[in-house]
This record gives C-alpha cells, sequence and structure tokens, in this order.
C-alpha cells in the first residue's frame, strides 16, 4: 500500500514537470512574440527573451538551492505566482506602451522575462528533490524528471506555434498557460493534502488566483484592445493575430490604414502615389507585359494598376499569409479600394514564402513588382539579398522590367543605396526613383532591367491619378542628404556593399537608420 501511494506521488511529480514545462516554454517564446510585435526586430527581441529567461532560471536554480523544506507548499506558490505574472504579462504590456514613457514597455517585458524565467528556474529542482524525498533513486527521480521537462518543452512549442498564437492571441494565451500552471498547483495540493498545514488556506487562494485568470481568458483581450487602440493614430476597426504577423484596420474620416505588425503598409488617401509609381514606371520599361509576377501586395492594390493594362494576360501574386489576401477580398473597405483586383480571372494566388516560391519557379516573367515588407528582420533580409536577386534575375524576361520597394532615402538612405548596390551586384541595369508620400514620408524604388533604363523615353500611358510621362525623370533626381554619397562620422564616404545571406549586413544598418524614427 505504501509502495503504491509513493508510486502514485512520484507519477504526479513527473507529470507536473512535463506540464510545467510545457507553460514555461510557452511563456519563453510568447514573451519573443511580444517583444517582436511591440519593440520590433523579431530577431532580436527573441534573442534578448531567451536569453533573459534562461538566464533567470539560472538563477532560479541557484535559489532553489535554500528550499529543503515544504517543498510541495513552495512549488504550489511558485505557480500560483508564474500563473499571475506570466497571465497578466502581455495584458499589462499593452498598457505599459500605451500611456508609459518610451522605453518602459522594453523594461517592464524584459523584467517579467527574467522574473518568470527565475520561478520556472525554481520549479525543476523543488520537483526533483519532492521525487527524491518520496523515496525514488536520485539518479532516476532527476532523469525521470529532466525526460519530462524537456519532452514538456518541446509540446510547448508546438503547441504555442500551431494553435494557440494562431487561434487564440498574445493576450489569450498568456492567460489561458497561466490558468493551466495554476490548476496544475491546485491538482499538486490535492494530492499533497496531507503535508500541507492550512491545506484549506492554500487552496482557497488558488482557487481564487483561478477565478481572476477565467476572468482574464474572458475578458482581458477587449481591455487590452482598448490599450492597443492607443497604439494607433485612428480607430482600429479590424484586428487579428495570424499564424505570421498582426493584422490591423483603421479608419478616420475615409482615411483606411493597413497595419502589419504595427508598421504602416497604407493610407488610402495617398496610396495612388506609392502603386502608381511601383507599377507604372515598371510597365513602361518592359517590352512585353503579357506574364507578370508580384511578391507581396496581398492588398490588392498594386494590381488594381496593373490591370489598367489589357496587354496583362497573366498575373502570379505570392503572398504568405492568406488571411491579408482574405481581408484585402472580404473587407468592403478594401474591397472598395483594390477594386476587387484580386478576384480578376487573370490572377493567381499563390501562398508561399517568396524565396521558396523563386527557387521553384520556372519559366520568364515579363514584369516583376517586388513590394515586399522592409528588411527589419533575418525572414525579411533575405528577400533583399544578392541571392535573391539573383533569382529574380533568372526569371526576368530579356527584355523585361523588375520595380522593387526600398524603403526611404530620407530616413534611411543607407538602407535604400544598400538595396541598390544589391540588386546591382546581380548584373541588372538600376534605376532609382523617389516620390514624397504624406503617409510615408519620402520613398524610394529601384527599377532594374536586363537592359540599360531611360527615364525620359518612357511614357506613361495609363490612367492615374498622380504620375505623368513628364514628371517622370523628376522622380530620379535626389537631394545632397539622400544620394549615395553617404559619410561616416570622421566625414569619408562609405563603401557601401551588396547584401547577402552570408553577410547579412542590411539588417544592422536598416536597425540604426531608423533607430529615431
Amino acid at each position: 500500500m505504501v509502495d503504491e501511494q509513493r508510486l502514485n506521488q512520484s507519477n504526479s511529480i513527473y507529470w507536473a514537470s512535463g506540464i510545467v514545462s510545457i507553460c514555461g516554454i510557452i511563456f519563453e517564446v510568447l514573451f519573443g512574440a511580444l517583444g517582436s510585435y511591440i519593440l520590433g526586430d523579431g530577431v532580436k527581441q527573441y534573442t534578448l527573451t531567451i536569453s533573459l529567461f534562461l538566464t533567470g532560471m539560472g538563477i532560479g536554480a541557484f535559489i532553489s538551492e535554500r528550499i529543503t523544506k515544504r517543498l510541495v507548499l513552495s512549488f504550489i506558490w511558485i505557480e500560483y505566482s508564474i500563473g499571475l505574472i506570466g497571465g497578466f504579462s502581455a495584458f499589462l504590456l499593452f498598457g505599459v506602451t500605451a500611456y508609459l514613457p518610451e522605453g518602459t514597455d522594453a523594461l517592464f517585458l524584459y523584467g517579467v522575462t527574467l522574473i518568470v524565467g527565475t520561478l520556472t528556474g525554481v520549479e525543476l529542482p523543488v520537483l526533483i528533490r519532492k521525487a527524491n524525498e518520496i523515496g525514488v533513486a536520485l539518479h532516476k527521480s532527476t532523469a525521470k524528471v529532466l525526460f519530462s521537462d524537456y519532452a514538456g518543452g518541446l509540446i510547448g512549442g508546438l503547441l504555442f506555434l500551431f494553435l494557440l498564437r494562431p487561434y487564440f492571441g498574445l493576450v489569450k494565451t498568456a492567460f489561458i498557460v497561466a490558468a493551466i500552471n495554476i490548476m496544475m498547483a491546485l491538482w499538486i495540493a490535492v494530492k499533497f493534502r496531507h503535508e500541507l498545514m492550512k491545506y484549506r488556506l492554500h487552496l482557497g487562494a488558488g482557487i481564487v488566483f483561478l477565478i481572476v485568470i477565467v476572468a482574464g481568458i474572458l475578458f482581458g483581450e477587449e481591455a487590452a484592445f482598448h490599450f492597443e487602440q492607443k497604439l494607433y493614430k485612428d480607430p482600429i476597426i479590424y484586428s487579428e493575430q495570424t499564424t505570421y504577423q498582426q493584422i490591423v484596420l483603421t479608419r478616420e474620416e475615409g482615411d483606411t490604414r493597413l497595419y502589419l505588425d504595427g508598421q504602416l503598409q497604407f493610407s488610402s488617401a495617398d496610396e495612388h502615389r506609392y502603386h502608381e509609381t511601383l507599377i507604372h514606371p515598371t510597365m513602361a520599361a518592359s517590352q512585353q507585359k503579357k506574364r507578370v509576377l508580384v511578391l507581396g501586395g496581398g492588398d490588392g492594390l498594386a494590381v488594381r494598376e496593373l490591370l489598367k493594362y489589357k496587354e496583362v494576360s497573366e498575373i502570379t501574386l505570392v503572398d504568405l499569409d492568406p488571411q491579408v489576401v482574405k481581408l484585402a477580398t472580404t473587407n468592403h473597405f478594401l474591397v472598395d479600394l483594390n477594386e476587387g483586383s484580386l478576384e480578376n480571372e487573370k490572377m493567381s494566388i499563390v501562398h508561399q514564402d517568396a524565396f521558396r516560391f523563386m527557387e521553384q519557379a520556372n519559366g520568364f516573367y515579363d514584369v516583376i513588382i517586388v513590394d515586399l515588407p522592409d528588411p527589419n528582420n533575418e525572414a525579411l533580409n533575405k528577400l533583399y539579398t544578392m541571392e535573391f536577386y539573383s533569382l529574380l534575375r533568372n526569371h526576368l524576361s530579356p527584355d523585361g522590367a523588375m520595380m522593387v520597394q526600398a524603403t526611404s532615402p530620407v530616413f534611411a538612405p543607407e538602407v535604400y543605396w544598400t538595396i541598390d548596390r544589391t540588386i546591382a551586384a546581380t548584373g541588372l541595369q538600376t534605376e532609382n526613383l523617389h516620390v514624397d508620400i504624406s503617409s510615408f514620408g519620402g520613398w524610394g524604388f529601384v527599377l532594374a532591367s536586363r537592359q540599360s533604363i531611360d527615364l525620359k523615353k518612357l511614357e506613361i500611358e495609363s490612367d492615374t491619378r498622380y504620375l505623368t510621362t513628364d514628371l517622370l525623370p523628376a522622380l530620379s533626381q535626389f537631394g545632397k542628404d539622400e544620394d549615395a554619397q553617404i559619410e561616416d562620422k570622421d566625414g569619408k564616404v562609405k563603401q557601401i556593399e551588396p547584401n547577402t545571406l552570408i553577410r547579412p549586413n542590411l539588417i544592422e544598418v536598416y536597425e540604426k537608420s531608423w533607430r529615431y524614427y
């Protein structure tokens, strides 16, 4: 009977270690996702939060040496603490970002990450000691608890990636995981109730905490939405966390704006300036216009401009996130803007990584439009490398043309000219354009072709609201603070190097350039 009781208790410990490990890894990657969304630069934020979390676990393991008595009680209150702090982490971060001075959000996130990591680091040694106290040999108890812990880590990562983030969002996920932590503590409290003094008090506290967390699951996201609203100029009319990004649509006095991960993609008030410059010079520079490839552009606005040309017989649009395309075909504000372009019979839509698509692509395209988000992380940086542009060159018709959105030569001139140099390094001829867009500021584009390009010979034949044939050559004139002669702090002209997969220098350049904007 005693052996059976010990076996049941030891199994409870192993189950507990696996489940709290699942919760721990979810909180770890959740903090990285929060940092990426709120603070930007996903690689940097995941690196910092994971490093801080692991450092906290190390600190927690050290602290755990002092916990040698009342192991069950210690574990219970550790779980309560993780549940309360971790559960409210995402909710409070949105509030801190909305109402407190800039920089406070980063300190809050990193502080919470370190604290939760520390508490998580205390859990495992406490469980190992408890398993050993029950009577399991130390080497066996350690091995089994560690196995449960590591296996739980894998499960937690997969759950966050494929279930929690895409279906519940960041705020609700934090509360759901917190509820699991607290329920695990309550389960252990019941299992080991004979060891707890004031058992009802500890159980009652856990029930109260669980009720608070469940309230967070039910109402926290709605409250956090009001915090998020503070991050945007105009009222939010649509918000969705997809597998790939946060989509937000705002509207005020007729101005519709689309944001992806907090970055403005367009304003309906002036998007025609951007998209006319993106499309019409490219169409004018290409001898043929039958087969067109659009990378990005899931909002359908670039396609709207392309469909003005009767010569176009086939348009392939490659956009990673199907939810962007779905929104652009179902939201009446966007459908009005893109004129239903994505449902045109000439359209073929592919949801795939653009790099992978180009590796597998067949044949040539007369026109290639690269309308991708800025290179602010590793995943996007590869779409601004010499390797990627070489793939585009290889699938560009000999007399075709390509246009690349290339961020701002005003705010980030080194970024702009690095993109230009990278494209030119593939052997393509480039021409540089920029246009003033009130919602963005000065914005740059790189027009490229296998043949030399003379803007003075190009004619804008389609109906436009902004761009004219006479205006086109003027768009190639850059001010002294925008041109390629970029000086370092000593006044010497910098040597701009192409961006490659092996040497992704564009990420660092981008971060430095946009730091104060």
